[in-house]
C-alpha cells in the first residue's frame, strides 16, 4: 500500500502541474457543451419558401397570408416559375409552393384541387421540412376557410401524445449524450497520454529501477485519473442541470454508479492506447479516432442504432458509448428505469473489467532489450 499510495501522489503532482490535464478534463468538457447546446439544434428549423399564387380568389389570398405568418416559414413571393426555379438553383430558397388559377374554383364544386410544392433534394432532411410545412399550413386553413364543409374530413385522427419531452426540444437528450462523448475523450485522452509520457521523459526507467510490482503500476495510474474524471463528470452535471436548465429525472447516485462503470472502462481503453504505442504523438491521435468518432457516430446520439447496417450494428456492441447514451438519456429525460439501468451497467462493467486485465497484461515492467545497430562496436561490461 506505501508503494501504492507514492505512486498515487506521485501522478496527482504531475496531474497539478501539468495544465493540459486540467484543461482536458474541465475546458474541454465545457466548450463541448456549449457546442452542443448552441452549435447544434436538431429541432424543426425556419426554412425560405418561394410562393406564387395564380388564383386571383380572396379567399386563397389567406393562404398566402398564411405561409407568411407562420414562424417555420420565411416567404417569399414570385411572379415567375421561372424566377423560382433559379432561386432554388442558387439556394436563395428551399422550396415553393405555386398554387394555381383553378385551385379556389375546385375547391368550391367539391372536386380534388393540386398544389405543386418544389423542393430542393440536395438537402433531404430540409427538403422534408418543406413539404411538410406547406402541407400543415394549407390544411390548416382549409379547415378554417369557407371550403371546409366540402372537404371530406377524415377517416381516422389521430390525436399525437408526446412522452418525456412534450415540447420536442432537442437539446434535452443532446446536451446528456453529449456527456458520453465528453467522458470518453477525457477517459480515453487523458490516459492515453499518461504512460507514453513516462517513457518519452525517462521516468519509467527509473520507477522500474525500483521495486515496484505491474498492480502498482496499473492502479497508480487508474485511481488519480479517475478521481479527475469524476470531478469532471460533476463538472458536467453541474453544466447540464444548473446552467443550461436540461431537466434530470432520474438518480443523481444511480448516475455517478454506473458514470463510473464507464470511466472505468474509458480509462482502461486510454492506458491500452498508451502502454503499446509508448509514443505521445501516436497515442493522441489514436485515441481520437478510436474514443471520438465511434462515441460520435456509432453510439446512437446522432443517428439510431437500428437504421444502421448490420455490420455496424453488432460493432456497436463491444463500444462503451452505445451503452452509456442510452443509460444517460434515460436517466435524464424517463427517470429510473431499471431495465436500462442494469443492462447497460452490466455491459459496461464486462468491458471495463476486459480492460483492465488487458492494461495489466499489455504493462511491461522490465525494459526492453536493444539490438545495436551494424557497424558498431559492443563493449562488454564486466
Amino acid at each position: 500500500m506505501k508503494i501504492l499510495l507514492a505512486l498515487i501522489k506521485k501522478e496527482i503532482k504531475q496531474i497539478i502541474r501539468d495544465p493540459s490535464s486540467i484543461i482536458i478534463a474541465f475546458v474541454l468538457p465545457f466548450i463541448s457543451i456549449m457546442i452542443y447546446m448552441y452549435g447544434i439544434n436538431l429541432d424543426s428549423v425556419k426554412v425560405t419558401m418561394g410562393i406564387k399564387n395564380d388564383d386571383s380568389s380572396p379567399e386563397v389570398a389567406t393562404l398566402v397570408k398564411s405561409f407568411g405568418h407562420s414562424k417555420y416559414v420565411n416567404s417569399i413571393y414570385f411572379d415567375n416559375q421561372k424566377d423560382i426555379e433559379v432561386a432554388i438553383a442558387r439556394s436563395k430558397i428551399k422550396g415553393a409552393v405555386i398554387i394555381p388559377n383553378d385551385f379556389s374554383t375546385k375547391l368550391a364544386r367539391g372536386q380534388k384541387a393540386d398544389l405543386l410544392v418544389i423542393t430542393d433534394g440536395s438537402e433531404v432532411n430540409t427538403a422534408n421540412y418543406v413539404q411538410n410545412y406547406a402541407m400543415a399550413i394549407v390544411n390548416n386553413w382549409l379547415m378554417t376557410s369557407k371550403y371546409a364543409s366540402s372537404v371530406k374530413p377524415p377517416a381516422i385522427n389521430a390525436e399525437i401524445r408526446t412522452w418525456y419531452n412534450p415540447d420536442l426540444n432537442s437539446h434535452y437528450f443532446i446536451v446528456p449524450g453529449s456527456i458520453a462523448i465528453t467522458m470518453t475523450l477525457i477517459g480515453i485522452l487523458l490516459t492515453s497520454l499518461v504512460v507514453a509520457r513516462e517513457w518519452e521523459r525517462g521516468t519509467m526507467e527509473a520507477m522500474l529501477s525500483t521495486s515496484v510490482k505491474t498492480i502498482h503500476i496499473v492502479l497508480g495510474k487508474y485511481i488519480p485519473y479517475f478521481i479527475l474524471g469524476m470531478l469532471s463528470l460533476a463538472f458536467n452535471i453541474f453544466l447540464c442541470v444548473g446552467i443550461f436548465q436540461i431537466p434530470f429525472r432520474g438518480s443523481y447516485i444511480v448516475l455517478f454508479l454506473v458514470s463510473s462503470l464507464f470511466l472505468f472502462t474509458s480509462l482502461g481503453i486510454g492506458l491500452n492506447i498508451s502502454s503499446l504505442l509508448k509514443n505521445q504523438f501516436l497515442a493522441s491521435m489514436v485515441a481520437m479516432g478510436v474514443g471520438f468518432l465511434p462515441a460520435l457516430m456509432l453510439s446512437g446520439l446522432m443517428f439510431p442504432i437500428n437504421s444502421m447496417p448490420v455490420f455496424f450494428q453488432y460493432l456497436t456492441r463491444i463500444i462503451p458509448p452505445r451503452y452509456y447514451v442510452s443509460f444517460v438519456e434515460s436517466e435524464f429525460m424517463a427517470g429510473g428505469v431499471n431495465s436500462i439501468r442494469l443492462e447497460n451497467a452490466i455491459f459496461l462493467a464486462i468491458l471495463g473489467l476486459l480492460f483492465f486485465m488487458a492494461v495489466y497484461k499489455n504493462t511491461s515492467i522490465r525494459l526492453e532489450k536493444v539490438t545495436p545497430q551494424r557497424g558498431t562496436k559492443e563493449r562488454a561490461v564486466e
